[in-house]
């Protein structure tokens, strides 16, 4: 006969973040070029996603280009701010 230890509870503390949104919005102001390199360098979007996005934006008139924790995606937001875009988090 064989003996089976007791199962053992393992206790986690799960730790859940909300993911939060981060908007661009169409300007008349800003060239595609500023845009894009402000989503590479402060989205750390790759090239590729970067235009994508900035087209996006252009015909649509927004676009969510990142998504994560909030804090993680208001430092963004203010950073895309203080470089003269639109934008919001939601």
């Amino acid at each position: 006969m064989s003996v089976v230890a007791p199962k053992e509870r393992i206790k986690r503390k799960e730790h859940i973040v909300e993911k939060r949104g981060l908007i661009l919005f169409n300007d008349d102001v800003n060239s595609f070029d500023h845009v894009i390199t402000c989503l590479m360098k402060i989205c750390e979007h790759e090239m590729v996603q970067a235009e994508q996005c900035a087209w996006i934006v252009h015909t649509n008139g927004k676009c969510l280009v990142k998504t994560g924790s909030l804090d993680e995606v208001q430092t963004m937001c203010l950073k895309l701010v203080n470089q003269g875009l639109s934008a919001k988090v939601d």
